[in-house]
């Protein structure tokens, strides 16, 4: 193939409806125009996956997670059937499939899958005879061609791993904001969109609650050296390049601040303080493959500890049982819970060259009188543990500490 390939994907707000999806036709013909193949990958109309989840609710409470991905998946085959349609009508050459078509080989953990292979073959031989092939996102099969879905924001994944097996060093991410900003726009008044951003600190960002980007999404990405640029498909401005730290030109000491508030506290209280006991929690976690976040051990008197660690909130009714069925064998006083919690974090590679980060985030939240419940660090990240109700508050005056003054 001569021409050059790039890979660009969009998300649901960016084909929500026959006006948009018209849109994104005219922008792709602009690359193709260009001399350019293009792969794109694509998410379903708008808030269709909500909607077939609320299908799905009205049937039963408690729907089997095959026949979810069942139902999930024929959302993105709607939008990518529509949008070859609008190819077609400005005399592009296009041809849409399913992940199953690409074979977008996924393990089996349905409406969370990951994604273990993808075959070129079909798409290299689809861009032959096309100028641009479109795929389904968020979506695969697995050994036995089961369906599988990969989980909220698993478009970016997709385009990623397409990109990754393609070997284009370039991805294009597009959605409804102009870029990474150093915080929610909606949130913080005075924010700053980012000309780039390391792969580690959007990682961070993404599993800290920016939403910009799915976490797996940049971890492929960072796997396989692909650059990601975050853009707007309402608008031609340039948006954030996500690139190795490497090739960066600016480093700030905080690069975003961000918060979630889907997740929630369990403690176990007077535990036995021997070795094995974590092991023994957080394994049973794992078999039932619950997402721990952050965990905080602390040692008391004659030989008791306590563990606090965070789950998601959707996932804390079964961490709860998992803790009450292990209450005897690790020794525990008892259990309790806090649902109303926020994570707010701080995030910045240059945070390994800097003193004294941490003390100026605790200061700040200090003087307005924010308790912090826990904390997690890592050499690029700060987060804390508060109560739900500051979470705009703490993150304007961390905003305001390193964002706001200094740059």
């Amino acid at each position: 193939m001569s021409k050059k390939i790039i890979v660009q994907k969009y998300g649901g707000t960016s084909v929500k409806n026959a006006e948009r999806i018209k849109a994104v036709a005219a922008r792709i013909k602009g690359y193709v125009d260009r001399g350019y193949r293009v792969v794109v990958v694509v998410s379903a109309m708008g808030q269709t996956t909500d909607e077939l989840l609320d299908l799905a609710s009205q049937i039963t409470a408690n729907p089997s997670r095959r026949e979810l991905d069942m139902l999930l998946s024929t959302g993105e085959q709607v939008s990518i059937s529509l949008l070859a349609m609008a190819m077609h009508e400005l005399g592009v050459q296009a041809v849409s499939h399913t992940g199953a078509q690409v074979k977008v080989l996924t393990d089996g953990n349905f409406t969370n899958a990951k994604i273990e292979s993808i075959s070129a073959d079909r798409m290299k031989s689809s861009l032959e005879k096309n100028d641009v092939v479109i795929v389904a996102g968020f979506q695969g099969i697995d050994n036995e061609e089961n369906i599988t879905t990969l989980g909220r924001g698993g478009s970016d994944t997709s385009a990623v791993a397409l990109a990754a097996v393609l070997g284009v060093r370039d991805c294009e991410i597009y959605t409804d904001v102009n870029g990474v900003y150093t915080a929610d726009p909606r949130i913080i008044e005075k924010t700053k969109k980012l000309k780039e951003i390391s792969y580690e600190e959007m990682l961070e960002l993404s599993r800290l609650g920016a939403g910009v980007l799915h976490s797996r999404s940049v971890e492929f990405a960072k796997k396989f050296n692909v650059r990601l640029h975050v853009r707007s498909s309402y608008n031609f401005e340039e948006g954030t390049i996500v690139m190795p730290r490497e090739e960066m030109m600016e480093k700030f000491i905080i690069s975003g601040v961000t918060s979630k508030k889907n997740e929630a506290k369990i403690s176990l209280r007077d535990i036995d303080d021997k070795p094995g006991v974590a092991a023994e929690l957080f394994k049973s976690m794992g078999d039932e493959k619950l997402y721990v976040n952050m965990i905080v051990q602390s040692t008391g008197f004659n030989n008791r500890a306590s563990i606090s660690f965070t789950v998601l909130k959707s996932d804390l009714k079964r961490a709860l049982e998992i803790c009450e069925g292990l209450k005897g064998k690790l020794g525990a006083s008892s259990i309790d819970y806090k649902d109303d919690i926020a994570i707010v974090s701080a995030v910045g590679v240059g945070m390994l060259s800097s003193y004294g980060v941490a003390a100026r985030m605790f200061r700040v939240l200090a003087e307005e009188g924010i308790n912090i419940e826990m904390i997690s660090t890592s050499e690029i990240g700060i987060s804390c543990v508060i109560d739900s109700k500051y979470t705009e508050l703490a993150l304007t005056i961390i905003h305001k500490e390193f964002l706001e003054e200094e740059q």
